[in-house]
């Protein structure tokens, strides 16, 4: 049987969410670790990667599960207790057999979460904390990301991919609670992309980037900046299949 995984994860204890040789403290490799210890030894498909101390709310995998495990309410409990507190199971249902989590979905929703308040302890892994933010220069800046581009020059070196192409179907600025937040809504995303688009926004925002700039960049005319916002602000937030 075929089950879709959705799972919630604080990312700042894990050296990223892929499989990694080097290291099992990674988000499936632990998954994986919990799942061999129940009998299962499929290993967990998620529907991408997530860098280092970056988190989940809706992070989904699939996998194929033994013919003993048919009690999935029972399976939910039992992973649940091998999962250390950092990863939730939010979701565990049966999966049509050919869903993929990677390949099935659509749609891949972020959301960067910023606080231009004092910053404090309690916060530090969860949020970026900013110079005063600017709300309306923020979405003039997130706008110019809408649409279909080459984002070769928003992307970290090493990226697998064949081209670098992608549609942004929503990028906005909104404020909740007291917080600046950055949504994304793309059919996927180049490593790292969405903390090189969060801190050419922020440039924007302190006047070091001008608009023209960070055009000129969509444009894959100029390269004005390679540098990454923090990962402690970012998070996968909804896969849309």
């Amino acid at each position: 049987m075929r089950i879709k995984l959705t799972l919630s994860y604080n990312g700042s204890r894990f050296s990223g969410s892929q499989s990694q040789t080097e290291t099992g403290n990674t988000v499936m490799g632990v998954l994986h670790q919990a799942l061999t210890r129940l009998g299962i030894s499929a290993k967990p498909i998620a529907s991408g990667r997530t860098d280092a101390g970056v988190h989940a709310f809706r992070q989904v995998v699939h996998l194929d599960l033994p013919r003993h495990w048919s009690d999935l309410a029972k399976l939910r409990r039992a992973l649940a207790h091998q999962l250390p507190a950092s990863i939730g199971i939010r979701r565990l249902e049966p999966a049509k057999e050919d869903f993929h989590a990677r390949f099935s979905a659509r749609r891949r929703v972020y959301r960067y979460i910023m606080s231009d308040l004092p910053s404090n302890p309690f916060e530090a892994e969860l949020v970026t904390f900013t110079p005063p933010l600017e709300l309306e220069r923020i979405n003039n800046a997130m706008r110019l990301f809408e649409g279909e581009h080459d984002f070769e020059y928003f992307k970290k070196t090493g990226s697998d991919v064949k081209h670098y192409v992608r549609t942004v179907y929503k990028a906005f600025a909104y404020r909740r609670r007291g917080y600046t937040i950055l949504y994304f809504e793309a059919n996927g995303y180049l490593r790292s992309q969405i903390r090189m688009m969060a801190d050419a926004v922020l440039k924007v925002n302190s006047g070091e980037m001008s608009l023209t700039q960070l055009q000129e960049q969509i444009d894959v005319k100029t390269r004005h900046s390679t540098d990454l916002a923090p990962a402690a602000g970012l998070y996968l937030s909804k896969i849309i299949y």
